[in-house]
């Protein structure tokens, strides 16, 4: 793991005697091969760190990239001068990975720890955050000591309006491209989806669009974009009449599905792939990269965004999650009925639209009290940080009714007092391209005294993060995060949290622990 130390040069230290403060700010953006926080300047022997570069600011594509701020936009070099502390990454919401690993634990397996992202565990629960009251993110940075000294849990929570709040939304066009390969035959996979699908083309409005897309050996358009509104039926009978066949030739699925979203492509509607496949990719082009790069021209040129559904006991975790973030979407994992109608019946048709392109979060630290942090998940999705507000850089893709956890373990200087953090989100208009953003922070004194008696949201977060960090562990047993409990004691603390709280995903969170413990 990687421990990210502040140092305070003594530039920053008569910049903190002079300005008797520091306000903290900043934001992230994610893409695969950006500087991790804190990577940027390492102690060395004898003191001394390779100066770098101050972070930038940007235009839109193409727009300038002068280093300066927008009018009404704070410098981050004001606040955070050393890049040692600034943390920033692209939002995520994939919650894939810790609906695989309920799966797994509930077969009596322990998941392959590669298969365990932190943030998607997180990212799993309800929040309560405040929700802006239009288009946008609010932004809510809250923690809590641990009982390890010194150390503590900071939440950085982000939302979007709510989806009830966001009236009437645009048509959709969606494109489903359906795995009807040998494997899709096991229960819970191919028939779970049919009825899901089955239900949610009850659900749509007559002026959205569906196109049904099938791969096994060979990809096929099964239905070419149509209206729902007196088709239904047709609909219907495309849905019923898949069946299993031959091998998995995702790539060649994904590229025809992209065609037929293109051919079917609707001005003014929110034009999406949906793929649904265990991504057990064993025919053709098998490597997310090079699947990606055929169907680049439609994702640039189009906007066309990719939805991942992933099914199956055996699962190919890293193609889905690579494609969907990459290609400018998300993914989720269903095992069984519950969980298929709940993303096709309430989350797509809910969360068609998209409030916010390419959103960044880039988190400044202040190094008068933070000692050292860490970043916990996010591992594939973070960002230089002189690439915050450059808007070229690719960052997530946020619909209405979505929040966006990240956390931090972090140690604070001892007595030291006053401004911890400051997170700051940037979002491109979907429509527009507009960039904003918005801001917001956190005192030491707003840490609570332990993780265990915090508000009900933070210390869900910590639960679902020290059980994923317990499970990317060798041994399975001890987190690396600081004042982590044992497998055991957190499986009664969830267990009394879903008491108290009467929450049945907090029930399944601490069922999903006592079967690691079991099985540990």
């Amino acid at each position: 793991m990687t421990w990210h130390r502040t140092r305070r040069p003594v530039g920053v230290l008569l910049a903190l005697t002079a300005a008797g403060g520091l306000l903290i700010s900043g934001c992230s953006a994610g893409s695969d091969g950006g500087s991790k926080a804190g990577d940027a300047s390492y102690d060395r022997p004898g003191g001394d760190s390779a100066p770098m570069p101050a972070p930038g600011r940007s235009g839109g594509p193409g727009g300038r990239y002068d280093g300066e701020p927008r009018e009404g936009e704070q410098d981050s070099r004001e606040v955070a001068p050393d890049p040692d502390y600034l943390s920033t990454f692209a939002l995520d919401v994939d919650t894939a990975s810790y609906g695989y690993a309920r799966r797994t634990l509930a077969e009596g397996r322990l998941p392959d720890p590669s298969t365990v992202r932190p943030e998607e565990f997180v990212n799993s629960f309800r929040q309560d955050y405040e929700r802006p009251g239009g288009d946008g993110f609010t932004v809510t940075v809250d923690g809590a000591r641990t009982d390890e000294e010194d150390w503590s849990l900071v939440r950085v929570g982000l939302a979007t309006r709510s989806a009830e709040a966001s009236g009437e939304r645009a048509p959709a066009a969606l494109t489903f491209v359906i795995d009807i390969s040998g494997s899709m035959a096991e229960p819970g996979r191919l028939d779970l989806a049919q009825r899901s699908l089955g239900t949610m083309t009850d659900r749509l409005r007559d002026d959205d669009s569906v196109a049904l897309v099938t791969f096994s050996d060979e990809a096929e358009t099964v239905l070419p974009m149509t209206r729902l509104g007196g088709n239904r039926g047709e609909i219907h009978d495309a849905v019923d009449s898949l069946e299993p066949t031959d091998s998995t030739n995702l790539g060649a699925g994904v590229e025809t599905g992209y065609e037929t979203a293109v051919e079917g492509l609707r001005e003014g509607a929110t034009n999406r792939v949906v793929l649904l496949s265990d991504a057990l990719a064993n025919t053709g082009e098998t490597e997310a990269d090079a699947i990606l790069e055929r169907i680049a021209e439609s994702r640039r040129e189009h906007g066309i965004t990719l939805f991942g559904v992933g099914v199956g006991s055996d699962y190919g975790d890293a193609l889905m999650e690579r494609l969907a973030d990459k290609g400018d979407g998300h993914t989720v994992y269903v095992s069984d009925e519950k969980g298929a109608r709940e993303v096709f019946c309430e989350q797509l048709p809910r969360n068609i639209e998209l409030t916010a392109r390419d959103a960044k979060a880039q988190v400044a630290f202040d190094p008068g009290t933070v000692a050292e942090f860490r970043l916990v998940g996010y591992d594939n999705r973070r960002v230089a940080d002189e690439d915050f507000r450059d808007d070229r850089v690719d960052g997530g893709e946020v619909g209405p009714g979505h929040t966006v956890t990240a956390l931090y373990a972090v140690r604070t200087r001892p007595g030291a007092g006053g401004h911890l953090a400051t997170a700051t989100v940037r979002w491109l208009d979907p429509g527009s391209r507009t960039p904003h953003e918005e801001t917001g922070d956190l005192e030491t004194d707003g840490l609570v005294d332990s993780v265990w008696r915090a508000r009900r949201g933070l210390t869900v977060t910590a639960t679902a993060a020290y059980f994923a960090d317990a499970l990317r562990s060798p041994d399975h047993r001890y987190s690396a995060l600081p004042g982590a409990p044992g497998l055991g004691e957190l499986s009664e603390r969830a267990r009394s949290l879903a008491d108290r709280t009467e929450d049945e995903d907090v029930r399944e969170l601490a069922e999903a622990i006592r079967a690691a413990d079991r099985l540990d």
